[in-house]
């Protein structure tokens, strides 16, 4: 998050910046607060996901700190960092 942000801002303007994709912050469904201790190697980090349905599919484009950017069906993908499964699995929960 840059000074002054919240993190339903930061995370609209970060989906723009890492995959070109331009989301009003008011449809960014807050999927949860990410803290547990020990969750993240490098120290202590919270993480705030959220999820936001597309009106039309869009291709991803990678950007500033992205090499790539794609698409991947939930039953089919990579192995994740850190607890980034859960948080999908909390997402997808959502629907």
């Amino acid at each position: 998050m840059d000074a002054g942000e919240t993190s339903v801002v930061a995370a609209a303007r970060e989906l723009e910046e890492e995959a070109g994709i331009a989301v009003p912050v008011t449809d960014l469904r807050q999927v949860g607060a990410f803290d547990a201790p020990g969750r993240d190697p490098r120290g202590r980090y919270v993480s705030v996901a959220y999820t936001a349905t597309l009106p039309a599919p869009v291709a991803p484009t990678a950007g500033d700190d992205a090499t790539a950017a794609r698409w991947w069906p939930l039953d089919a993908l990579p192995d994740l960092a850190l607890d980034h499964a859960d948080i999908l699995a909390a997402a997808a929960a959502l629907t």
